[in-house]
């Protein structure tokens, strides 16, 4: 068996390197490049090399997954797009000696001082916290169990801060903003409540108790007060409409069909009569000039034609006349002697003004009292409408009419008695007045628009066309020519 000489080639050029075989070199550089990323098998033990099979080999598993428990795989895998950012590389930091500087936090370690606490306000925090983490364990217990607080007062507005120690401190270092962000990080319920609970927005009661004279047994003085009550809240309304009807209706005078037929005619035939005796005056003055033309014969009538053809503005010329230096002069003389007048009149006005300081200041002092006056009223009136019925809608609220039984009406006992109030009514007028609900009106039953309905073209039952009877005209004529032939 021979053996293959290797072939000797001539390395004495650059290019004469490039031919030289070194695959074998390049092989065994990437298997000890390998080796160092993934490790060498002689340093790997041998439960990463092999692995023990414990499961019998009668249990068939499942081939198939469910969806479900694809998902649940798919979770605990880590994700594929940060796969590239993981470091599986074996290879050892070339420098072993590296100056890692650790760059030290801004602020505080909370999570030092917790673990290891150095400084007595650090334990007494830590104690804090424990008894917070207690409170906050058996608020979450009581609320797991769903067992409502009966002893509670829901209508009673607490401050969450008196619930967590620390937070309200006497001193005000800490802010009520500060306060709801550690609660909130705490876990604790804090609820934004408006402003207009803190303050009431209507002095209107829940319950107004009924008028004594409304029962259906009450006494005299009662029933009487009641009744003259509902007499003045009439006689407002009846004078306010009397008011209305003077001021609209009744100022104007009753007249007759035929006299406002006549005043019609007059109205539109106002400007007639005038046009009317224009005409005549033009007619006149037309005969008059008619006349002197014919008197004053061929020369005159040249002069007229050439008069009515020149042109003649609407508005006369205007004739620029100059003042003279003399009326100027005396023009600038005035003004100079009335100015000398104002100032003087000014100069006596001060002095007047000087004199009479007492009578300035008392009328000084009674406008600013009559301002300070007016100020008042106005910010009485303001704190007054401040808690009077709102305008929640386009409707005002107008207090529902008191009812009232007539002496005649009254039963004596409840068996008789007429009932004229409901409960439901009073309720929702006092959640109106309240400002709870907006003013409604009833509107009754709604009236639905009447649809004009057409039946489809398919669903027509057959009838007589223009084609039906277009067939039936030509069927017959050519009856009546085959009868011909």
């Amino acid at each position: 068996m021979s053996v293959q000489k290797k072939k000797r080639i001539s390395k004495k050029n650059k290019s004469a390197w490039r031919k030289t075989d070194i695959q074998d070199v390049e092989e065994y550089l990437e298997e000890q490049r390998q080796e160092e990323r993934i490790g060498s098998f002689t340093e790997k033990k041998d439960e990463e090399l092999f692995k023990i099979d414990v499961t019998p080999t009668d249990v068939k598993k499942p081939s198939v997954l469910t969806e479900k428990q694809k998902r649940k795989l798919n979770a605990k895998k880590p994700l594929r797009s940060l796969q590239a950012l993981e470091n599986t590389s074996k290879v050892q930091d070339p420098i072993v000696k590296r100056n890692i500087v650790k760059q030290k936090k801004a602020g505080r370690n909370i999570e030092e001082e917790v673990i290891n606490p150095s400084k007595p306000r650090h334990i007494q925090a830590n104690q804090d916290r424990a008894k917070t983490y207690e409170k906050v364990e058996k608020k979450l217990k009581k609320l797991a169990s769903k067992i409502p607080d009966t002893n509670k007062d829901i209508w009673m507005e607490e401050d969450f801060r008196e619930k967590v120690p620390g937070l309200k401190d006497e001193k005000g270092w800490i802010s009520e903003e500060l306060a709801k962000y550690h609660a909130q990080k705490l876990g604790l319920p804090v609820y934004k409540i408006h402003d207009s609970i803190r303050h009431k927005t209507t002095k209107a009661k829940k319950f107004e108790p009924p008028h004594p004279g409304t029962s259906y047994n009450p006494s005299l003085q009662d029933h009487q007060k009641l009744i003259s009550d509902i007499v003045e809240k009439e006689e407002k309304i009846i004078k306010e409409e009397k008011h209305l009807k003077r001021v609209t209706t009744q100022m104007f005078r009753k007249v007759t069909a035929e006299e406002r037929q006549t005043q019609h005619l007059k109205e539109m035939s106002a400007g007639m009569d005038d046009d009317d005796d224009e005409d005549d005056d033009d007619d006149d003055n037309e005969n008059e000039e008619g006349n002197k033309d014919k008197k004053s014969g061929k020369k005159g009538g040249e002069e007229n034609a050439d008069d009515s053809a020149a042109y003649s503005t609407v508005n006369p010329p205007v004739e620029n006349k100059k003042k003279s230096k003399a009326a100027r002069n005396r023009e600038l003389r005035q003004k100079e002697l009335q100015k000398k007048l104002e100032a003087k009149k000014a100069l006596k006005k001060q002095i007047a003004d000087l004199n009479r300081i007492k009578s300035i200041k008392s009328e000084v002092l009674a406008e600013e009292e009559e301002l300070n006056e007016a100020m008042k009223r106005r910010k009485k009136a303001e704190f007054k409408k401040k808690f009077e019925t709102k305008r929640l809608g386009r409707l005002k609220f107008n207090e529902p009419d008191q009812d009232v039984n007539m002496p005649d009406e009254l039963a004596g006992n409840l068996r008789n008695i007429q009932t004229g109030t409901s409960l439901l009514i009073d309720r929702f007028k006092n959640f109106q007045k309240r400002n709870i609900l907006p003013v409604s009106v009833a509107t009754g039953k709604q009236k639905k628009p009447k649809v004009k309905r057409f039946p489809r073209s398919s669903h027509k039952e057959p009838g007589v066309s223009y084609q039906m009877l277009r067939d039936k005209r030509m069927a017959e004529k050519k009856a009546a020519q085959q009868a011909a032939k």
